[in-house]
């Protein structure tokens, strides 16, 4: 009697059931399905039909040679459709590696739910593991990270974060903060799009969401301590600790992270009230928090700890959540739609309030040396507190303060050179036009009224000016010795390696930018430095305040 084999279960289950399932699908180009370990983790949550059309086979191919081996197919989702859909993303493609539909014959490892038989209502599921809740025994590091590479490539093929989410609780309510971390730097390495991690960034975040904001805080607490007593949330302790330290910035973080997660709860509260616009203008200042985040943490993660996951993932939430709370303030009309953006966005930024206290803070607490947190605290001076009025101070991070400065004035000096009677004149930089003492080069420069930044033909910053005063674009001493693109929100590291490519060919000197910040005109004006011989040596960034001009002008 023929066996009748229903395309809406799973790979796995269907494996399981007819033996003679696996050889079928091996011999059409599915031959991962073999490997054990493929067919236990994502193999739970793929489909045949959703295989066939991330591989590009067709539908009615595979269910021919289901049929030529014996099997009844029912449940075959779009087998009408004679073209079936590619990969659109990364994510989809990097997911066809695993499980049943790699390009290059492997099988895939796309977790897409199976497509609605006729017969079936729209917004269910048949016998599909993808969106079950069910938790998989057994798996360890990797195949937990294929699981994640599996959500990554439903969400970026449209299914929606609920659906998603419930299977993440149900296997990833115990991983830690470290392995989600090494997760998303895998899945980008590999190719993913970096939106697509974004949101199983934010799936994580949703981990422990539960009905009301006391559940869910009962929920991470529960989570936490139970780290803590199993041993592996040591990480999680020395949070607290170095959050207890007056000025210390964990500390300093820590504090305008629950300032922000406050005073988003405030926003919430007035809207639709006349209220609203002021809260939602007060908690722009989240800005100044973000900026510290991408200037001083996320850097540091991806450069010299490898995590490059909270650089490219959290860097964007960060810049989208800034740009949405604009628009919501320069928006004309308050309708049921805004109202609906506005809560949306509050929702994601108590999201990202969360991942930084459970996720960010806790891995910068593991991996962060005590010479860089002392770096890190010299740095934030150049920085406002956000939403905060005073976060006390670090007396270790004091006394390094001094020797640091005293370091700085003493480094600074040249090789004797020698005058045109031969006599040596140390202390002097001598140009062909004239000399100068370091001490004269260095108040001049910072006499200029401008932010000038210079980045060798390495693409390395190793100079800008500094006279003391809070700059329009912060320069922590940190970044110096960086590549410049290291610097830079993912979403802006192309256009600034346009302009630098653009000097640097010769196919123009200049380029420049205008824009309006802190209320007035700016000008940034990149330029190419060249030796005498036309030699390319390095791009020279000019920072112009033009509110001056413009008040002068009556423009």
């Amino acid at each position: 009697m023929p066996q009748e084999l229903d395309l809406s279960r799973s790979v796995h289950d269907l494996a399981v059931q007819n033996p003679g399932f696996t050889r079928v699908m091996a011999s059409i180009g599915f031959t991962d399905i073999t490997k054990p370990a493929a067919l236990e983790t994502v193999g739970r949550v793929m489909t045949v039909p959703r295989g066939c059309a991330i591989k590009g086979i067709s539908l009615d191919d595979a269910v021919r040679a289901f049929e030529d081996a014996g099997f009844v197919v029912v449940n075959a989702g779009g087998r009408d459709d004679k073209t079936p859909a590619t990969p659109s993303t990364a994510g989809e493609r990097n997911a066809a590696t695993s499980a049943g539909a790699a390009p290059d014959g492997s099988a895939a490892d796309e977790p897409e739910p199976a497509p609605l038989s006729p017969s079936q209502p729209s917004g269910t599921t048949p016998h599909d593991a993808s969106a079950s809740g069910e938790k998989i025994e057994g798996l360890d590091e990797a195949g937990r990270a294929k699981l994640l590479e599996s959500y990554v490539a439903r969400l970026s093929a449209g299914e929606q974060l609920e659906a998603v989410r419930a299977d993440f609780v149900a296997n990833f309510a115990d991983v830690d903060a470290g392995e989600i971390a090494r997760a998303e730097q895998s899945l980008i390495e590999g190719g993913a799009k970096i939106d697509d991690v974004q949101r199983l960034c934010d799936v994580h975040s949703a981990l422990f969401h539960g009905a009301t904001r006391e559940e869910r805080i009962a929920n991470a607490e529960e989570a936490v301590m139970g780290s803590l007593a199993s041993g592996s949330g040591a990480d999680d302790f020395k949070t607290k600790v170095l959050s207890a330290i007056p000025g210390h910035p964990v500390h300093v973080l820590a504090a305008e992270n629950e300032a922000i997660a406050s005073q988003s709860a405030r926003t919430r509260k007035a809207l639709g009230t006349d209220a609203a616009t002021d809260e939602l203008r007060t908690l722009c200042a989240l800005g100044i928090h973000y900026a510290k985040k991408g200037d001083l943490i996320y850097p540091i993660l991806k450069l010299r700890h490898g995590y490059s996951g909270p650089s490219d993932v959290m860097w964007g939430v960060d810049d989208e959540i800034r740009a949405e709370l604009g628009w919501l303030l320069a928006a004309s009309q308050r309708d049921a739609s805004w109202l609906e953006r506005a809560n949306a966005l509050l929702t994601r930024i108590d999201e990202m309030t969360y991942k930084e206290a459970n996720i960010l803070l806790p891995l910068c607490a593991q991996n962060l040396t005590d010479n860089e947190w002392l770096q890190m605290y010299v740095d934030m001076r150049g920085y406002d507190l956000c939403l905060i009025q005073d976060a006390g101070t670090w007396q270790t991070g004091e006394r390094y303060l001094a020797q640091w400065s005293e370091a700085a004035d003493g480094g600074m000096g040249v090789s004797p050179a020698s005058d045109s009677d031969g006599a040596a004149t140390p202390g002097e930089v001598r140009l062909a036009s004239g000399s100068l003492t370091v001490a004269q080069l260095d108040a001049m420069l910072n006499t200029l009224p401008l932010e000038v930044t210079f980045v060798d033909g390495d693409d390395i910053n190793r100079y800008w000016n500094d006279d003391g005063e809070k700059k329009l674009f912060k320069r922590p001493p940190s970044a110096l010795g960086r590549e410049v693109w290291s610097c830079h929100p993912p979403k802006v590291q192309p256009m600034v390696r346009s302009v630098i490519q653009t000097l640097r060919s010769g196919s123009q000197d200049s380029v420049d930018v205008w824009m309006q910040k802190e209320g007035e005109p700016v000008l940034v004006r990149y330029m190419a430095v060249r030796d005498r011989s036309g030699a390319y040596l390095g791009t020279l960034e000019v920072v112009q305040r033009m509110g001056f001009a413009r008040d002068h002008f009556g423009a």
